[in-house]
């Protein structure tokens, strides 16, 4: 049987492996792609919003006005994480990963031409695209090489390298603006980058949808006996509307991550928005605000190739409950003491939640998404939880203002994840299929144990049990 890939034909043959290991160098490829998205990213972090007074002109206290590119950039990243796993699902991985890139070319140049903050925003606009298209296919795509039992890992790689990304050019970028002026130091930058990445993926990057059409045909010849709790009466080609509703709110699981992956969220709008303005009314450089903030990418990205592979063996939703409250209460230590040490400690307490929560809610929907649709329910995830980026900033914005100050905003962001925390305690389960798997329990809904290679097996209503579609077979549901 024969695939197209990124407008070559490909043969599916045996060679195709799932697994780090069999697939090294193309997975290495994929980790250097996401360390130049976050790198992409990153560079708008620390000299951006510091400088929105003094160099683009936002005035003294406009909260609204100062987290409107933030609200901007949530909003159309969301949307493009949705419709580039719809959209990989035909074009394939590498085709929407080279799209994000070409739109990140005029980044850089809308920064060192802004006349005003109106082309900020535009710019944002933009990197919101970028971010949809190339952080949602290097997820994708190395989910689609590695096995179901290293999907913590294999996130958890993803994400290290993304943050680890987005706290050099944190860092870079403030000694570049502080050295060359902040408009020059950001097209420098930017343009190096954004150029690496475009070439790079036109030269080295395969597609792997291949691997994900192929990987359950597989799991079915193995005659493997723990099967994910996939959600029942999921149709054979589910068209957008079916997929976007199932993750979004008819299966409670999905919904649970969900609403925790949205909140989340709003930690990283206040680190991006209101951090640097907040260090920097305390006479912090731009190169020490570049430190602290990057003491909270590099402890979040450190911290996830452990927390990752953890998941793996511990499972998700301990990690990920924890986390929620971890990260929140390193947010409320930031109002709780003075100085650069102090600051840096509660970032990095704000990080290593991050750390605990991020991969694991990621790798959890992948648990319960079925290969063939698989790319498309991450694309909805990523859609709800980026969408955090603009409500979080609107809820920002409205906390600051309502209490005349930076520090309204903070504590917003600390309440809103304890309660998203406990909301993921009492709505979510256990997805790791090893923990909690299909067969557990007596009704449980199992695929079917042989498949045509073409067709790929999925759960069906269970007839003992009664469920209608988008339920899945759980005492609780």
């Amino acid at each position: 049987m024969a695939y197209l890939q990124s407008g070559r034909s490909m043969s599916l043959t045996e060679d195709i492996q799932h697994g780090i290991r069999p697939n090294l160098g193309q997975f290495l490829h994929q980790i250097f792609q996401v360390l130049l998205v976050g790198m992409t990213i990153g560079m708008t972090r620390t000299v951006v919003p510091a400088l929105a007074e003094s160099e683009f002109g936002v005035p003294r206290g406009s909260f609204a006005l100062l987290v409107a590119f933030v609200v901007g950039f949530g909003f159309v990243k969301g949307t493009l994480n949705f419709v580039a796993g719809r959209l990989a699902e035909s074009w394939g991985r590498r085709s929407v990963l080279l799209l994000g890139w070409v739109t990140a070319i005029p980044i850089p140049l809308l920064i060192y031409f802004a006349p005003s903050w109106d082309w900020i925003v535009v710019a944002t606009l933009l990197l919101g695209v970028n971010q949809g298209f190339t952080w949602s296919m290097t997820q994708t795509a190395k989910l689609d090489l590695t096995r179901p039992d290293q999907r913590g890992l294999t996130i958890g790689f993803n994400e290290f390298a993304g943050y680890i990304g987005v706290a050099i050019a944190g860092i870079v970028t403030g000694y570049l603006a502080a050295d060359m002026g902040p408009r020059n130091g950001l097209l420098i930058f930017g343009l190096a980058v954004i150029g690496t990445a475009t070439l790079t993926t036109a030269l080295f990057i395969k597609d792997t949808l291949p691997w994900a059409r192929k990987e359950k045909p597989m799991a079915a010849a193995s005659g493997a006996t723990l099967h994910p709790r996939y959600p029942a009466g999921v149709s054979a080609k589910p068209s957008t509307r079916e997929i976007f509703t199932l993750v979004t709110w008819r299966d409670r699981r999905f919904f649970a991550i969900c609403q925790a992956g949205l909140v989340e969220k709003f930690v990283d709008a206040l680190i991006w928005v209101f951090y640097p303005v907040f260090l920097y009314s305390k006479g912090v450089s731009l190169p020490g605000i570049g430190w602290i903030v990057g003491v909270y990418g590099f402890t979040w990205g450190a911290s996830q190739l452990v927390t990752g592979r953890l998941s793996d063996h511990w499972g998700r939703q301990k990690l990920n409950v924890a986390g929620m409250w971890f990260c929140g209460a390193g947010v409320a230590m930031m109002l709780l003491g003075e100085g650069s040490a102090w600051w840096s400690i509660s970032a990095a307490v704000s990080g290593v939640g991050m750390a605990m929560l991020y991969p694991n809610l990621s790798a959890a929907i992948a648990d319960i998404s079925a290969p063939h649709w698989r790319a498309s329910a991450i694309g909805t995830y990523r859609f709800w939880r980026d969408l955090g980026y603009g409500i979080g900033a609107l809820g920002l914005g409205l906390a600051a203002a309502s209490t005349q100050s930076i520090e309204g905003a903070f504590w917003f962001v600390a309440a809103a994840m304890m309660l998203s925390g406990l909301g993921l305690a009492i709505l979510g389960e256990e997805t790791h299929p090893r923990l909690n798997p299909a067969h557990s329990m007596p009704d449980a809904v199992l695929p079917p144990s042989t498949s045509a290679p073409s067709e790929m097996p999925m759960a069906t209503d269970s007839p003992q049990s009664g469920l209608t579609a988008g339920q899945y077979n759980h005492p609780m549901a």
